[in-house]
């Protein structure tokens, strides 16, 4: 089955797509990497994104027009991506859709909300689409977050030692496969959605997020900030957790800088980009992470990257490329294998990642053009209990 997957982060910045090739051999599941592609958010639009986030107070009317409006910049991305990376001929749409509010009390996730409407998708490709993936594991008692936990686990059940996934979007999440138990992924704190927020406070707005680190590599890390940020009670609790720009966004960090006021923006930026690796490194050792294999946006800042190599001596750090994932797109084909799963009657979420009860099949799957016909529903056992003894295949990608 060609599947297509979109997504778009809690960076808000571009639309993603990935295509692949999926089938289930037996009891394995084999995947073929057709390509990603790209595309920003049209200005109007991210600017409206932008100024619905929490703590914003949105209406109606704004919730109805952002899920027309993404749905439609998702549609046109998978006009692409069916073109450019499926030559035309495509099975399966999976839409994740943005991600506007994350409601998170106590450390229960009571509902979370992705806007896009898939009907756009639909009707411009003609291909079903599964959206709406993260309700389902909500109702069943988990975090819905992070998904992207069940591609982690596939592709890091077969490396020595403990391993482990980091996803470095707005916020930064982890996978860990431990031999012999169970996956576990949650959601460690801010990637770069307070070193973004803080970027477009003190520029004005004239840039959007700290290119290359240069900012943060111009400056020193404040003592009395950083402190005041780890304060924080959400690292103290357990996993399965998640949390997102609803908990970590500019009022947080301009609370945090009345309590511990910073001169210099460079030295504001270093010291959230420490907090990153203060608080992933934590996370890792918790666990004994011995490899951690990186993606997401925050991989392209050096200074993140070695701050985390600072923190984490001894631990290998490497790019999710060398496992056949692209880091600066690995969410969108994990969506796409999610989909997958659900068309077959699998279950996608990992219930040690998201502490859900039971693990739920994902989504709402909507019609394309033509009668909806599913895949006859796999057999026992579903790819989540091949963690023990793996069976996963990455195929190289190729021609069609």
């Amino acid at each position: 089955m060609r599947v297509i997957g979109l997504m778009s982060g809690t960076s808000y910045d571009a639309v993603e797509a990935a295509a692949a090739d999926l089938q289930l051999s037996g009891e394995a599941l084999e995947m073929r990497p057709l390509g990603h592609l790209s595309a920003p958010y049209p200005d109007g639009l991210r600017d409206l994104i932008a100024g619905s986030l929490p703590p914003s107070a949105v209406t109606a009317r704004t919730v109805a027009e952002l899920d027309t409006g993404i749905g439609q910049a998702f549609a046109d991305v998978a006009v692409r991506a069916v073109r450019e990376l499926c030559g035309g001929g495509a099975d399966l749409v999976v839409s994740h859709g943005q991600t506007l509010y994350h409601w998170v009390e106590d450390g229960t996730v009571r509902g979370t909300l992705q806007l896009g409407q898939p009907a756009w998708v639909a009707e411009a490709t003609g291909l079903p689409v599964v959206s709406d993936l993260r309700s389902r594991d909500v109702a069943a008692g988990g975090q819905g977050a992070p998904l992207v936990a069940m591609l982690d686990a596939l592709v890091l059940a077969g490396l020595p030692g403990v391993p482990a996934a980091l996803n470095l979007g707005g916020i930064a999440n982890v996978t860990v496969v431990a031999p012999g138990a169970r996956p576990l992924a949650f959601d460690t704190g801010p990637a770069n959605a307070l070193m973004d927020a803080a970027v477009r406070h003190f520029t004005g707005g004239a840039a959007q997020y700290d290119e290359d680190g240069r900012g943060a590599g111009a400056g020193r890390v404040d003592p009395a900030l950083l402190r005041v940020l780890l304060d924080d009670p959400y690292y103290g609790r357990a996993a399965p957790k998640s949390t997102g720009k609803e908990h970590f966004h500019l009022p947080y960090l301009l609370r945090a800088l009345a309590a511990a006021p910073v001169a210099r923006t460079e030295d504001v930026l270093a010291t959230l980009a420490r907090l990153t690796a203060v608080t992933v490194a934590d996370a890792c050792r918790a666990h004994g992470v011995t490899r951690l294999v990186l993606s997401g946006g925050g991989t392209h800042n050096p200074v993140l990257t070695g701050m985390l190599a600072e923190e984490l001596p001894g631990v290998s750090l490497g790019p999710s490329d060398a496992l056949g994932l692209p880091s600066d797109a690995k969410e969108a084909p994990a969506f796409a294998l999610l989909g997958f799963l659900t068309v077959n009657g699998l279950p996608g979420a990992v219930p040690s990642g998201t502490g859900a009860r039971r693990a739920a099949l994902l989504g709402t799957v909507t019609p394309g053009r033509g009668p909806l016909r599913l895949p006859e529903p796999a057999g026992e056992p579903p790819p989540v209990t091949v963690f023990a003894a793996p069976q996963w295949s990455l195929r190289p990608s190729g021609p069609a």
